[in-house]
């Protein structure tokens, strides 16, 4: 069992495989995109498997794979296929902004991936070219509907933005009344990559489940799982669940399990910190097993407490210089 220094297991890895994505989703990133990361600087899929075996042996056994959208890397699928076969790791996930992911289904399947978070910000086309900028509704909702034909875990993850979406707050709530699946609505986060100034976060997960308490009154509170980070709801009558994530309140940061590295290979212990070292850098230099297994677990051994203290210990202060797309999703 890992555990950092305030005596939380660790044993979740959100692995970023890419920067690019064919989306610009304007709280991600600028519309013309960001300055991509060459290909020497991304991990390679080597890098990868070597670092993902150091930390299942030290106890991680849950790995997401994030980007970026990880279906615009080529060779992908290859490398799933190695990382699922590797000794140790219970579960396998992927999320996935669903334009591109539709045809490798059934191969997800058959290496065990059943577990996807499916990004979708509104189920109206004009909207959704609004906010990402592309005209990819029908691409994202076939990926949907193939996921659900073959009975993968499906997460919706819905950004709560004024002025954008909110409309669809209710739309998305009513998939739950005939879709097995968990629609997720998430606070918007400070991370928009074009450094212009976060607004006020008007919208929280209790502002979230006001609104949607006046169409569902008899919504009511289930069990959140271990080391969850929704508030998790249902209502009476449907096949599927909500939740809120409160990313911005960051009211979950007691129980979080989870550690990120990102594509250019830093780790972040902490969504909301700036990285506490590079193991993409520790490797090319040429130091053995031994010396990065240690240099991981010095790093989780001086975690925040929660993501205001790595907010307010950053080198770099103002979060929205990054962008979620070389965090890690």
């Amino acid at each position: 069992m890992l555990l950092d220094n305030h005596g939380r297991t660790i044993n979740y890895l959100r692995l970023g495989v890419t920067d690019r994505c064919n989306l610009r989703c304007f709280y991600c990133m600028p519309e013309k995109g960001i300055d991509w990361l060459s290909r020497k600087e991304l991990m390679s899929y080597a890098e990868l498997m070597r670092v993902c075996s150091l930390l299942v042996k030290t106890g991680i056994e849950k790995i997401r794979i994030t980007g970026g959208e990880p279906f615009v890397r080529t060779d992908i699928m290859q490398f799933l296929t190695a990382l699922s076969k590797l000794n140790g790791v219970k579960e396998l996930a992927v999320t996935t902004n669903g334009v591109l992911t539709a045809p490798h289904i059934p191969e997800l399947k058959s290496l065990g991936i059943r577990n996807i978070n499916l990004s979708l910000d509104t189920v109206d086309r004009d909207r959704f070219l609004a906010i990402t900028h592309r005209d990819e509704l029908p691409a994202v909702l076939d990926t949907l509907e193939q996921l659900l034909l073959h009975n993968m875990d499906v997460k919706l993850n819905a950004v709560v933005m004024e002025g954008k979406n909110l409309q669809d707050i209710i739309p998305l709530v009513a998939l739950t009344k005939d879709m097995p699946i968990s629609v997720r609505f998430i606070e918007e986060m400070p991370f928009n990559g074009d450094g212009s100034h976060y607004p006020v976060l008007h919208w929280d997960h209790i502002k979230i489940l006001q609104t949607i308490k006046k169409t569902y009154p008899a919504i009511q509170k289930v069990a959140d799982p271990a080391y969850s980070t929704s508030y998790n709801y249902h209502i009476p009558g449907h096949k599927g669940n909500v939740g809120i994530i409160a990313a911005y309140t960051r009211s979950f940061c007691g129980t979080c399990n989870r550690i990120r590295i990102t594509p250019q290979g830093t780790l972040k212990t902490c969504l909301y910190d700036d990285g506490v070292l590079n193991i993409r850098d520790m490797i090319r230099e040429g130091h053995d097993d031994q010396y990065l297994q240690h240099s991981l677990l010095n790093a989780i051994n001086k975690r925040a407490k929660d993501g205001w203290e790595a907010e307010k210990n950053r080198k770099e202060k103002n979060p929205v210089h990054e962008s979620m797309a070389t965090i890690g999703g």
